[in-house]
This record gives structure tokens, C-alpha cells and sequence, in this order.
């Protein structure tokens, strides 16, 4: 199945407008939102705004641009069952192929001098998770990137192939929900040790 959306959301923005410029030569449409979408629009690589297609602004300082049906319906949407395709004619949803997405640096944040909770609480990142899981979990249809050293790879494989195959989007998801864990043991460790200091136990 080609690869014909892409949605790119990315914290660590190493070689995404390189892996844009990539995906634009293919033919590949791309959405995107934040700051991506601004370093893409900035450096010439033609993107749609998830906003446009939602037609919900971003809100409450970002913590909410993604969470929409039209972007996880897009994404988990199964191309070959019969009643998903009904609903995405229905409501007007257009399939996402693949999905890069980095998350929150919460680790790095962390680590830094004088950090309150409050600092680590606005890096636990919530629509990039929800993304990353939904394509992994749906990795029968759709690829899930969630590390920019995955980058030159895949766009070897796209340009050569035209396909991810289905060996490789499995690769990728076990790659991604691993991501996902190690992302949320972060957050449980250092909330433990909130706990243990504030001897809340």
C-alpha cells in the first residue's frame, strides 16, 4: 500500500524538514502542527495544518491539537474493512499512512536545575502518544517513525520501493510502543521519587 498522507509532529526536529523535503518529492501529502508545521512552512515544504483539517484551533497553550477524530480516524482506520471505509466516507476522513512523531523531552527537562513539578508536568507529552500507539497498533496500514535516526532509512526504502512492507511497519511498531514505554517509566519514576520526597507513602 503507497504512502500517500503523512502526518510529521516532532519535539526533536533533527532532519525533519530534510525527511519533508523527501516525502513532498514523492508526492506525499503532509499535515502537521506547532512548531513543525512552522520549520516546514519556513523552509519551503508544502504542509497542511492538522487545524485545517480538524477545524479546531490548537488550544490551552497546545496541550490539545490532535485529539480529534478526524486525525485518529485517519490513522486507525482498518482499509479493508467495509464498515471502517463507510465511516470515513460518512464523516469526511482521510486515511493517515504514516505518522513521525517524537515526543515531549520530559527526560531532558528533568534533569535540569531548579525544575518544579509543574515544569515536568507540561513535558508529559498526551496527543503524540496517543498517535504513536494508534499507528503502531494499526501497523497493518500504517508506518509509525519515532526517531529521526529512522529517518534516511526509510526514505531509502520509499524511494526505492514505494512501500514499507509489513515485516518493516511491524519493526517499527514493536520500535515505537518501546518508545512509549520507556517514555512512561520516566514519568512513573519521577513522580515516584515526587512521592518518596514529599513523603506522601
Amino acid at each position: 500500500m503507497r504512502i500517500k498522507r503523512a502526518l510529521l509532529s516532532v519535539s526533536d526536529k533533527t532532519g525533519i524538514v530534510a525527511l519533508g523535503q523527501a516525502l513532498t518529492k514523492m508526492g506525499i501529502e503532509i499535515l502537521s502542527t506547532g512548531g513543525t508545521f512552522r520549520l516546514l512552512k519556513e523552509q519551503g515544504v508544502p504542509v497542511i495544518s492538522v487545524s485545517d483539517v480538524t477545524g479546531f484551533p490548537e488550544m490551552m497553550d497546545g496541550r490539545v491539537k490532535t485529539l480529534h477524530p478526524k486525525i485518529h480516524g485517519a490513522i486507525l482506520a482498518r482499509r479493508d474493512h467495509i464498515r471502517d471505509q463507510e465511516e470515513m466516507k460518512k464523516y469526511d476522513i482521510i486515511p493517515i499512512d504514516m505518522v513521525v512523531v517524537n515526543l515531549y523531552p520530559f527526560e531532558e527537562t528533568i534533569q535540569k536545575e531548579g525544575i518544579t513539578l509543574v515544569d515536568a508536568i507540561e513535558q508529559i507529552d498526551i496527543g503524540g502518544p496517543c498517535m504513536v500507539r494508534a499507528a503502531a497498533k494499526n501497523n497493518a496500514y500504517v508506518a509509525v517513525i519515532t526517531n529521526p535516526k529512522q529517518y534516511a532509512e526509510c526514505i531509502s526504502i520509499l524511494q526505492r520501493d514505494g512501500v514499507f512492507s509489513d515485516a518493516y511497519r511491524l519493526k517499527l511498531a514493536r520500535e515505537a510502543f518501546a518508545h512509549t514505554a520507556a517514555y512512561d517509566t520516566a514519568i512513573a519514576t519521577y513522580l515516584q521519587e515526587v512521592v518518596r520526597k514529599e513523603g506522601i507513602e
